[in-house]
């Protein structure tokens, strides 16, 4: 079995407990309107890999990771791909590795299929992008009912998650939204973290180099005060 890679990024700081060796997948069903790495949207991928060479090629920076570090796979969606990041997962564990899942979970179900890739995974980094259904389509041309239903599974199973959410004024960052938010994540006793990301635009060269369209041309990116406030409203420590 090989995965679809889009890429590597030997040195993540952000993307889970420690220092962090981060495998980009490629494929998503989201089309978030702000994102910064469309080019990992379609499936065909430049770097097809077995989970042996791409743990391979992780351990070369092992001495990096400290306690806390280790593998995290992003993408893209790696829902897509559970079985080869399950895969990765079991025999970097075996090796003494922890493992980090940066999901959206457009794809989830709860119908198994995921079962072996949870059991293989330390931590779940769960990207919420909108708790109101029809403003999460507008915004990822995506229902948010896998994604909360991903949020209940893991929180029955006991996963430790920490909690993504992107700040995107006039998007976003609606009170009733951000309440709504709060209201949820005291629902899952499994959440050990949120972050709440300010919105930017730096993926808009890679928009513009792939010819479409970015529909959030004009929106200032959140400062200080307006991430402080959208934590008080959420009510939820980091």
């Amino acid at each position: 079995m090989t995965g679809r890679i889009h890429s590597y990024e030997s040195f993540a700081a952000a993307d889970g407990p420690g220092v962090r060796f981060l495998v980009f997948l490629s494929g998503c069903p989201f089309r978030c309107r702000y994102c910064h790495n469309p080019d990992t949207w379609a499936a065909p991928a430049p770097i097809e890999a077995s989970a042996d060479e791409v743990l391979a090629r992780a351990l070369r920076y092992r001495a990096y990771w400290g306690c806390d570090g280790g593998i995290t796979v992003s993408g893209g969606e790696p829902l897509l791909q559970p079985e080869f990041t399950a895969e990765l997962f079991e025999k970097a564990r075996r090796r003494g590795v922890t493992t980090c899942l940066d999901t959206a979970a457009g794809p989830f179900a709860a119908d198994g299929r995921f079962d072996a890739l949870f059991a293989a995974t330390d931590t779940v980094l769960l990207d919420i992008k909108q708790m109101d259904d029809a403003k999460h389509r507008a915004l990822t041309g995506a229902s948010n009912a896998p994604v909360l239903a991903c949020a209940r599974h893991l929180a029955a199973r006991g996963t430790p998650v920490w909690i993504r959410y992107v700040l995107v004024p006039g998007l976003t960052d609606g009170e009733d939204d951000l309440r709504a938010l709060g209201d949820f994540l005291r629902t899952l006793p499994n959440v050990r973290r949120l972050d709440i990301l300010p919105y930017h635009a730096l993926g808009v060269a890679k928009w513009r180099r792939l010819g479409i369209p970015y529909s959030l041309d004009g929106i200032t990116p959140p400062d200080a005060a307006a991430l402080a406030r959208a934590r008080a409203i959420i009510g939820a420590r980091a």
